[in-house]
């Protein structure tokens, strides 16, 4: 005779939840027990055991450089609060359609709410019971998943919710699966007193006293000092974030000079995609020299295309000028996290001039503008391998030796000159190689550059899709900016961080803005915002 024996899981809220589908921590230490259902928040990470009541914040004052943390204290682990969203789904369907939504309310009104996916991991979220994480922490901005969801907060709305002067802040915490969102698992309040915007006494800041450097002479011209000062100031108070430097040329000669962080006049700076201009620049001069015929050369003529992936006639007549406006119809975009040819894919391959060439087209045939780091990869393999010497030898050649610049290449896997960017220069090179462009390709009486060239790089070859008024040249950009009802419209070079040169095209300036906010959100429009505000009012008549 068989017997059978049944196992019954019975759930009482609070206690056998977890143990009825996975288990997890559970709830181990008396301040766990005391606060379940609670945020609670630090000014610094605390931890759990050895820490109490007396360790967590009721008023907090936030200025620019406050760290903010904050831990939760659960029940239940997020996989066995899923569970009851979806009794019938096993632990990886949970992990894959649920996670945790974070809401953020200020004075009682919700600012921003994010459901999170990807994070924690699947382990993290079967056992995790307490989320220890900061919100804002200044020495490791760029650590965890809790730091992206401040900042999306700030970007969308929290910062101009978080006025200075008295806020009540709120943290929830939910459980959502699919577009199924559950009861608050923990939540809490803190008041603050926010002072990111203090006043300042520009009596009480020193500009940086020019020097000449190389051929560039220390101007004399008159300036708005107070602006410069007051920017100086904001950007050492952490109201601009991780800026390096500052340097303005006007009429050929340094106006502005200011270093921040650590950077000095002699420090190499990585401007990440700013390098890409350099391959425009050696491509121009290329072809001037006769090693091309012109930039509407097709990839056929460079490669057996035949003997890559996704092989077609369209593939092979894209030229080096689809390549130099970034409107080739490879199915590559990095701003798509889902393409392909997002420049993410490339790096950890072996080859990326394979990966960029096996790539598909765009399927429908039909394309706008998209920014396509592996094409410019390309490039600089077509120069490497066209120009006798390498391309490496031919910069040092026909650029940087001119124009007596110091500087570190990055390189690809083939040991080429990296022309997706990140080549290393001095703030000042940096500025002396937009007064190259600025003086349409002259530098010391010598045609460096064809003046023809920084024409056609100069012209709007394709506008940036969700940007009005925005363009795109030969790997520069174009915009304008509004400053006292008057419109000024500069070229210019941009790199993740928020890195820039500015070639204005009606005014004798070249702006230079240097800066290590790498994959932040308010990289670029925090420059946008210095230019606006106070450096353009500064130096313009």
């Amino acid at each position: 005779m068989k017997c059978y024996f049944i196992l019954l899981l019975i759930f009482i809220p609070g206690k056998l939840l977890s143990q009825g589908f996975v288990p997890d921590a559970g709830v181990k230490t008396p301040l766990h027990e005391s606060n379940i259902g609670a945020v609670r928040f630090t000014a610094k990470e605390v931890p759990l055991t050895g820490s109490s009541a007396q360790d967590f914040l009721q008023t907090y004052e936030l200025t620019n450089t406050s760290d903010l943390f904050f831990t939760a204290f659960m029940a239940h682990s997020l996989t066995n609060y899923l569970h009851q969203l979806g009794p019938e789904l096993p632990a990886d369907s949970l992990h894959k359609i649920g996670g945790y939504q974070f809401s953020i309310f200020v004075d009682k009104r919700l600012i921003y709410a994010s459901r999170i996916q990807g994070a924690p991991l699947p382990a993290v979220r079967d056992s995790e019971t307490v989320i220890r994480k900061p919100l804002i922490d200044n020495a490791a901005e760029n650590g965890w998943w809790t730091q992206f969801f401040w900042r999306r907060f700030l970007y969308n709305g929290g910062d101009s919710a978080l006025t200075d002067g008295r806020h009540l802040l709120r943290l929830e915490i939910r459980p959502y699966l699919r577009d199924t969102i559950g009861a608050i698992i923990a939540a809490g309040n803190l008041d603050l007193v926010v002072n990111r915007h203090p006043a300042v006494d520009v009596r009480k800041v020193q500009l940086n006293v020019i020097q000449p450097f190389k051929e560039l002479k220390a101007s004399k011209e008159h300036f708005n000092q107070d602006r410069i000062k007051e920017l100086k100031a904001r950007i050492k108070q952490g109201e601009f974030r991780k800026i390096n430097s500052v340097i303005v040329i006007k009429n050929g000669k340094i106006l502005v000079e200011e270093y921040f962080n650590g950077d000095t006049r002699d420090s190499l700076h990585d401007p990440r995609s700013v390098g890409k201009s350099f391959t425009s620049t050696l491509l121009g001069i290329a072809i001037k020299e006769g090693y091309f015929n012109d930039e509407y050369l097709p990839l056929s003529n460079f490669y057996s295309l035949q003997a890559f992936s996704n092989y077609s006639a369209e593939k092979a007549r894209i030229t080096l000028q689809d390549l130099l406006t970034m409107h080739a119809a490879f199915d590559g975009d990095d701003n798509d996290d889902n393409s392909p040819g997002n420049e993410e894919n490339m790096y950890p391959t072996e080859n990326w001039i394979k990966f960029a060439l096996d790539l598909p087209l765009i399927k429908s045939g039909k394309y706008d503008w998209h920014y396509f780091t592996a094409g410019v990869v390309v490039l600089g393999d077509i120069l490497n391998k066209t120009i006798p010497g390498g391309l490496e030898k031919y910069a040092a050649d026909k650029l940087f030796g001119p124009l007596d610049i110091r500087y570190q290449w990055q390189y690809t896997p083939q040991h080429v000159p990296n022309t997706a960017g990140g080549i290393r220069l001095s703030a000042l090179d940096f500025a002396r190689y937009g007064l190259l462009y600025k003086n349409r390709g002259r530098w010391k009486g010598r045609q460096l550059i064809p003046g023809e060239w920084v024409e056609k790089t100069f012209t709007k070859y394709q506008q940036i899709p969700g940007k009005p008024g925005e363009y795109y040249g030969y790997l520069f950009w174009n915009k304008q900016y509004q400053v006292g009802g008057k419109t000024y419209e500069t070229w210019y070079c941009t790199g993740n961080g928020g890195n820039k040169i500015f070639v204005f095209k009606d005014q004798p300036l070249v702006i230079v803005v240097t800066a290590s906010a790498y994959g932040q959100p308010y990289a670029h429009s925090q420059v946008d915002r210095m230019m606006k505000d106070y450096i353009l009012p500064a130096v313009l008549k």
